[in-house]
């Protein structure tokens, strides 16, 4: 996944190397620099449409559902952000800079996307236990220079509270994503991940996705010290 509001960090990546800046979700916009050339052929999105968005290989029931993000969820999708970066991201980013997010401070980002959003698809999804925000995911338009925004949707963003994780709310937001790019014509979906994240992988392989052979790096301070690899997957959204 992408690393949250960390904006103003170069980029490079495939053959050619060239800065850019990164705003990242959630929310932003963002200039992505060079990706290796994707594969031709997609996985296929193994999920279906259930109620809810519930998954049906997760444990589900009548208090966990998954809905489309309000004003009012701010500051409970940035607690949860705040807390999960600095569980996924902790050996991988400086420890500065994770002690320095401020969940206030995202929480008016995410209150400004969510009431103006820039792209009428730019969609923020939550995962509820009862009325409690356990997770989030972002979905947009792709922004990478390689591929088509009309046809491409990307996950921005996927996460779940770690206290919270193994409940089944990743696979509903899974689902809840795929339905939504499905529902704004996207054919294809992607997002990208840390090349070292295993598990994050192998639970979006389960879920059809596949890696399309690009790759990037974030230079995060701009001097070569602090490089994060990511590389991205992705899946069709045409049969599912």
């Amino acid at each position: 996944m992408l690393l949250g509001v960390l904006a103003g960090y170069g980029i490079s990546g495939g053959r050619r190397r060239r800065r850019g800046s990164l705003r990242l979700p959630g929310p932003g916009a963002g200039h992505l620099a060079a990706v290796g050339v994707p594969s031709p052929r997609p996985a296929r999105c193994e999920t279906v449409r259930v109620s809810q968005h519930e998954h049906p290989s997760a444990a589900s029931g009548p208090d966990v559902s998954v809905r489309v993000g309000w004003v009012d969820d701010a500051a409970a999708v940035a607690a949860v952000q705040v807390r999960a970066w600095r569980d996924e991201y902790d050996g991988v980013l400086p420890a500065e800079v994770l002690d320095g997010l401020d969940a206030e401070q995202m929480a008016d980002a995410w209150r400004a996307s969510l009431s103006r959003p820039s792209d009428a698809r730019n969609r923020v999804l939550v995962a509820l236990e009862r009325s409690t925000v356990r997770g989030f995911a972002v979905t947009w338009p792709a922004r990478d220079p390689d591929v088509d925004p009309l046809a491409v949707g990307e996950v921005a963003e996927l996460t779940v509270d770690p206290e919270h994780r193994g409940r089944g709310h990743g696979s509903r937001l899974v689902q809840a994503c795929a339905d939504t790019l499905r529902a704004d014509r996207f054919r294809t979906a992607v997002t990208w991940l840390n090349s070292r994240d295993d598990a994050r992988r192998e639970f979006l392989e389960a879920a059809g996705w596949g890696a399309d052979g690009a790759h990037r790096e974030l230079d995060l301070h701009g001097d070569g010290s602090v490089r994060v690899r990511q590389v991205r997957l992705h899946t069709d959204l045409t049969e599912g």
